[in-house]
């Protein structure tokens, strides 16, 4: 009897796992049979969840995901070019990778996947009109340009900035490699193309006329290799190759003399004329000033003692020993006469102002005014004005007797600016400023009361600019 009900039992477990088994293998292949038309499960295609859809499902969704924003092409120069997908046309699908994935897919495989889905990456398949993007292209000039080979030049020529070399052989653009270039850009959607970094500019080869002139120009790019800087005050002033271009000596016909060396042949005589314009531009002595005046308006000096005198004759041979050597400096010129300060606006912010026409004198030092005072000066009406001009303090003196046609004047403190010319105190008076001048001014000299003139002479050094004017 007990062995009549274990057999029993075991019959009854041997037909339920059966049923189990049936059940499971039902449930397997039936998932199989529904991933034969649809994508498996645990699927991840560029992102999206594909699992069980379709082809045409999954190309729509990627379709949506993917997008195109032309293309961007820069030249040599960094020049950009636009290419947009309307104009050449430009369309997309996924359906031939997908279908090429779905065929590759074994569905019955798909429990492989409950532990771990897979993440693919598929590209779609782009297509474009070709004559479109021909067309686009020519709006780029070098794909545009027909300029054979033969016609490319090397030659030399000269600009406001110097001899140049113009070399038509470099950097050409290679039309095929630049094609090969975009159209790869294009099926891999990106968005730049340099063709530069693409490798698409080529050299091409010189013949033995180019040779001598790709020569020739390595020797003008030495001479023309100046290192010589002037400095007038804070302006730099650079001996380049705009100024040195001129220095060569040239033959009749136009071509560069060379000495025996081989070597180009500077001219002294071009040389010393740079110079003499390099002083007639920064020597400011005896030259017309415009003048920012207290009184608020900008005056007009002509002439004067005061400023810079190059000395011509030291830098003319200063600068061709220079440039002989090769000499690499930031070079202050020799002067004849110096102000304090050069350049061409050497009178600088310390200076001694005199308005003829309001009668007042002003000293400023360092941008400070110091010293104001009413001041008479030349007699207008007996034709002894005191006259115009930037002069400089060239002396300083304490108990003078100032002496002229019957007179002899004691002074405290005196410094002169011009001949005879100078700033003093005036003990015999007891007024300063207004039209005094006109009736019984000075015989020149710039009449100034003592406090002022005390506190003045202890401040001014000698050189100090004055600048006097109506």
């Amino acid at each position: 009897m007990k062995n009549k009900r274990h057999h029993n039992l075991t019959v009854r477990l041997t037909l339920t796992a059966g049923i189990f088994i049936f059940l499971l293998s039902a449930f397997y292949l039936g998932l199989a049979e529904y991933y034969k038309d649809g994508f498996s499960y645990g699927t991840w295609i560029n992102g999206i969840y594909c699992t069980g859809k379709s082809v045409e499902e999954v190309n729509h969704e990627l379709l949506q995901n993917y997008d195109y924003e032309g293309l961007t092409v820069y030249d040599k120069q960094g020049h950009a070019y636009e290419i947009t997908d309307e104009e050449i046309r430009f369309s997309f699908d996924f359906k031939e990778a997908l279908n090429d994935y779905l065929e590759e897919q074994n569905p019955y495989l798909w429990m492989e996947r409950l532990f771990g889905g897979k993440e693919i990456t598929l590209t779609p398949v782009i297509s474009y009109d070709l004559q479109a993007l021909e067309q686009e292209l020519r709006n780029i000039p070098e794909m545009a340009d027909e300029t054979s080979q033969q016609m490319r030049r090397v030659y030399i020529r000269k600009t406001t900035a110097g001899y140049e070399l113009v070399n038509e052989r470099i950097y050409i653009l290679n039309k095929q490699k630049a094609k090969e270039a975009i159209d790869e850009a294009i099926l891999k959607n990106h968005r730049i193309v340099d063709l530069k970094e693409a490798d698409c500019y080529e050299e091409l080869a010189y013949t033995a006329t180019m040779q001598q002139q790709l020569q020739l120009w390595e020797k003008i790019q030495e001479f023309q290799n100046c290192g010589i800087v002037y400095r007038f005050g804070d302006e730099l002033v650079p001996v380049d190759a705009s100024v040195v271009c001129d220095w060569m000596v040239v033959e009749e016909d136009g071509s560069f003399a060379l000495d025996e060396n081989d070597n180009l042949i500077a001219d002294d005589k071009k040389i010393e004329e740079y110079v003499d314009r390099l002083a007639d531009a920064y020597d400011t002595v005896g030259t017309s000033r415009t003048f920012e005046a207290t009184r608020g308006e900008l005056v007009t000096i002509e002439g004067g003692t005061y400023g810079n005198k190059i000395d011509r004759k030291a830098e003319k041979e200063y600068l061709k020993q220079a440039f002989k050597e090769r000499v690499k400096e930031v070079h202050t010129p020799q002067y004849l006469q110096k102000g304090m300060a050069e350049g061409k606006e050497d009178v600088g912010n310390t200076y001694i102002e005199v308005d003829m026409t309001e009668q007042m004198m002003y000293y400023y030092r360092e941008g400070t005014l110091e010293v104001e005072t009413p001041i008479v000066t030349g007699n207008t009406g007996r034709r002894m004005g005191t006259p115009e001009g930037v002069n400089y303090v060239y002396g300083k003196q304490t108990n003078r007797i100032l002496r002229g046609p019957g007179y002899a004047s004691h002074v405290n403190f005196w410094m002169p600016v011009k001949g005879n010319i100078g700033i003093h105190d005036a003990a015999w008076r007891s007024e300063f400023g207004g039209a005094i001048y006109k009736t019984n001014g000075s015989h020149g000299c710039i009449n100034t009361p003592y406090d002022a003139m005390s506190k003045l002479y202890e401040m001014v050094e000698i050189g100090t600019p004055v600048v006097m004017f109506y």
